[in-house]
């Protein structure tokens, strides 16, 4: 009577436990995602199978799976497990922990596997307290961070575990992830009638900028509060699901072409020098959840092909822009993206250089293939005189304005053709000069 009236008890508490935390996966089958450090010959795999982990440190960006691993971790190995909240913890608790660890493996051999989530919140001190005892393997620790470890723990602590970095999930596992969770009668809403579209979990797979948490909790919170139609399904569909995740969705997919439209758009209204229509394109892509790297790559293309030598500054401006892209992402780095746009946009435009290579191209294409002039090529090895290979070469910075006349391809070609707009006005006047010049 009483384990029937436990079981129940228990059945109803797990109905206020959050569906990303009754998802967790319980075996590395289940687990969904960072193929980069798990899979049948990842060094992490292997040592979770062979029941030989050591300390780790877990790093990557919410919703990753970080507690999730430490919890399959614990699952596969057979070990005891103990959680530690860095943000709630303190000195003591770790102690006791850590007392009752070292006991544990005293009188059975058990292994203890001391998860502390958000390390990071751990002073040098606190970190110092479970540093004597991970020498001594008497927990395996293993930490999760969304900080960079290498400035947010001790470096002590770091030298005896090893670092594994987990990425954003992509929008396939997102998919596959929050489909598994509608199938899970067990743990998941299998049990209740939710009819979901394609293009709903789509879209909340794309939009929750790869944290399975906030797409599990969006899913949930969407089925369970909109009612049942005549036939007592719950219908899943986009409405509910940019309702759920609070954000409009907009005709954007990135396997369809209105990605690919918004793109072009956006290269096209920045050779216009369209700042206002460029920034339009750029929000629309931000909104609907386009990877920063991808719209900054394209601003470094539109500053090489469209801007070009008009204003060399601009390659600089776009390139910035993509290595913060690349540091901090969304959604701070919408502001130097919307930088970024603006200068190539506002900027005077030449395609001269490129237009350039692309006759250079064609020549080696379709032409003859030049070699190069004896005099241009390499003169410092043994032997090197003897086949006139060197000889004759004049060193432009030995004359005046360093520059000398003389012949560096065999057969003279036209390539560049700078304008007379922005800075490419100056070469072009510069070239003009060096070509009066007589020697």
């Amino acid at each position: 009577m009483k384990a029937d009236l436990f079981e129940k008890s228990r059945k109803k508490e797990s109905k206020f436990v959050p569906l990303a935390v009754r998802m967790r996966p319980r075996t590395l089958d289940e687990f969904v995602g960072q193929g980069h450090i798990l899979g049948p010959q990842k060094l992490l795999t292997r040592a979770i199978l062979a029941d030989r982990i050591s300390s780790l440190i877990l790093y990557g960006p919410p919703g990753t799976g970080k507690t999730c691993l430490a919890y399959v971790i614990s699952n596969v190995t057979r070990s005891h497990f103990e959680r530690v909240n860095a943000v709630t913890s303190n000195v003591q608790e770790l102690r006791n922990v850590i007392a009752a660890a070292r006991e544990r493996k005293r009188i059975s051999a058990e292994k203890t596997i001391l998860f502390i989530d958000e390390i990071h919140r751990f002073n040098k001190a606190q970190q110092d307290v479970v540093l004597p005892d991970v020498e001594e393997a008497n927990v395996v620790l293993i930490g999760a961070t969304v900080h960079n470890p290498f400035f947010s723990i001790v470096a002590p602590l770091l030298s005896r575990s090893i670092v594994f970095s987990l990425n954003p999930l992509n929008e396939d596992e997102i998919f596959t992830i929050l489909s598994n969770a509608l199938r899970d009668k067990e743990r998941g809403l299998g049990k209740i009638k939710v009819k979901a579209g394609q293009k709903a979990l789509r879209y909340l797979a794309r939009l929750c900028d790869g944290d399975a948490r906030r797409a599990l909790n969006a899913l949930e919170i969407g089925a369970l509060t909109t009612k049942p139609d005549k036939t007592g399904v719950i219908q899943f569909d986009l409405n509910v699901a940019e309702e759920s995740i609070q954000k409009k969705a907009v005709v954007y997919d990135r396997d369809e072409s209105a990605h690919y439209d918004t793109a072009s758009a956006f290269i096209k209204s920045m050779r216009g020098s369209d700042a206002d229509a460029a920034l339009y394109w750029l929000a629309k892509m931000i909104y609907a959840g386009e990877d920063p790297r991808f719209i900054a790559r394209r601003i470094v293309i539109c500053a090489a092909e469209d801007v070009g030598n008009a204003d060399p500054q601009a390659l600089v401006v776009a390139n910035a822009a993509l290595q913060i892209s690349e540091f901090v992402g969304l959604p701070e780095a919408r502001i130097p993206l919307a930088q970024a746009t603006v200068y190539i946009a506002c900027a005077p435009k030449s395609n001269a250089a490129y237009m350039g290579l692309e006759k250079a191209l064609s020549d080696v294409k379709e032409g003859r293939t030049m070699e190069v002039p004896k005099h241009l090529r390499v003169g410092t090895y043994s032997g090197a005189e003897k086949l006139g290979h060197g000889q004759d070469y004049k060193y432009a910075h030995n004359y005046k304005d360093h520059y000398v006349k003389q012949d560096y391809i065999a057969h003279k070609k036209k390539y560049y053709i700078p304008t007379t707009i922005g800075y490419e006005k100056k070469i072009k006047e510069w070239l003009e000069q060096l070509k009066q010049k007589k020697f």
